[in-house]
């Protein structure tokens, strides 16, 4: 039988075609994969490759970045040393505490008063003694009710005795007024007596008591004249006993008058800030009072003494006087120098001082560097793209004898003259 011929092969055939040729690449694939895990020498010329890579690229990075720098990092530093003139002055100024602003023309700069009071009190002991016996001694109010009303004379060295039997005398004639009776009430007259113990002891220095006169007892005036104390009796003693002498009172006086003063400048002297200057001589203190209630002669172990005083202190401000002499020195500069801020010295000691007008003369001495002023803009465009010949030429043409010292600093390493770029070229002043 002939064979057959298709033009077109059955479905049956081109699928049977199919199934085989996708089950050999399937595993021709396969195959080539596992041979591809299977060998090292593949996986390392992949790494050499990739690390080929981040060379090249890093590399390419450092060129990029050493072009950068090299264009701007380079900078020059000139720094120049002018020639320095010093300025030095001595005035007398008046701080005056009645203008609040610098005046140069009159030498008159603005003055500060501080005040200040301080009052202390002190114990000290008293070093008299005394061996004789004293007397307590004290006032009574003696007084009478006595109706039909009169007044009553006694003579002096009437006696007096206390409700706790303590007998005392008045040195003194006593004349009592007689009361005064409006209808039945009767307002008793009065006087006021001082007595004394008849006897020494501490046992007279009795509390405020009432009294009776031991001669009226028996008649009808006993229970109407009569007396009363208001304050203890003091002043009895016997044997030996401290007593305040007169140099106890002047050691005393003398001591807190002393710590007064002294308490009253500490205390000023606290209000004084760093801005303010207080010269020697400038705090002064006066002792207002000094005072005790102790007589000579009185007897204490201890007594007190207090005094009271006031004190002022003369300031000025630090940062005025420092303007003074900057305005000062300033104005006898020619127009093409500038003051040096830096190179102030002042030095100043007191005058006089006068309280009443509230003014203090200072003796003001003061100096300060001067230069001739130097445009630094000017002179750094001046420098772009020099070499360090070519600058030093330049300053030294420019600034003719205003120069002692000039330096100049390149950088980086590789740069031998001065950038183009304004920004990175600098002009400093050195003194």
């Amino acid at each position: 039988m002939p064979k057959k011929i298709y033009d077109i092969k059955p479905p049956k055939l081109v699928a049977s075609q199919k199934t085989e040729t996708a089950k050999a690449t399937k595993k021709v694939a396969t195959s080539s994969v596992k041979r591809k895990k299977k060998s090292p020498v593949a996986k390392k010329d992949s790494k050499i490759l990739l690390w080929r890579y981040v060379v090249i690229g890093v590399l390419v990075i450092l060129v990029f970045v050493a072009i950068y720098l090299f264009f701007k990092l380079p900078k020059a530093e000139i720094t120049l040393w002018p020639k320095v003139e010093t300025l030095s002055y001595a005035k007398i100024l008046s701080a005056d505490k009645t203008v609040t602003q610098i005046n140069i023309e009159n030498n008159i700069i603005p003055l500060s008063v501080l005040q200040a009071t301080k009052t202390e009190v002190q114990s000290f002991p008293a070093t008299g003694s005394a061996s004789n016996d004293g007397l307590a001694y004290g006032t009574i109010t003696v007084y009478n009710k006595y109706d039909p009303v009169r007044s009553f004379t006694f003579k002096a060295g009437t006696h007096f005795m206390s409700d706790s039997g303590k007998l005392f005398k008045a040195p003194e004639k006593i004349i009592i007024p007689a009361a005064k009776k409006v209808g039945s009430k009767i307002t008793p007259g009065s006087v006021v007596v001082r007595v004394q113990a008849v006897e020494a002891g501490e046992s007279y220095n009795i509390s405020p008591a009432n009294f009776s006169i031991p001669a009226l007892k028996g008649t009808a005036y006993y229970y109407s004249i009569y007396a009363t104390s208001a304050e203890a009796m003091a002043g009895g003693y016997t044997g030996k006993v401290k007593k305040v002498t007169s140099d106890d009172l002047v050691s005393a006086k003398d001591t807190i008058s002393s710590k007064a003063q002294s308490s009253v400048m500490e205390d000023l002297r606290s209000q004084v800030t760093n801005d303010y200057v207080l010269l020697n001589g400038a705090l002064v203190s006066e002792v207002v009072s000094a005072t005790t209630q102790i007589k000579v002669g009185a007897i204490a172990d201890n007594f007190e003494y207090q005094a009271t005083a006031n004190a002022k202190a003369y300031v000025f401000k630090k940062s005025d006087i420092e303007q003074f002499a900057k305005d000062f020195i300033v104005s006898k500069l020619e127009a093409d120098k500038t003051i040096l801020d830096s190179q102030l010295k002042t030095e100043y000691t007191l005058g006089e001082i006068d309280a009443k007008a509230g003014k203090v003369s200072i003796v003001f001495n003061f100096s300060c560097g001067t230069y001739k002023t130097v445009n630094t803009d000017s002179i750094e465009l001046s420098l772009l793209g020099r070499n360090q010949i070519q600058i030093n030429e330049i300053v030294t043409k420019t600034l003719p004898d205003q120069i002692t010292k000039v330096q100049i600093r390149f950088w980086p390493f590789w740069v031998y003259s001065a950038p183009k770029n304004p920004k990175a070229v600098l002009v400093d002043l050195k003194f």
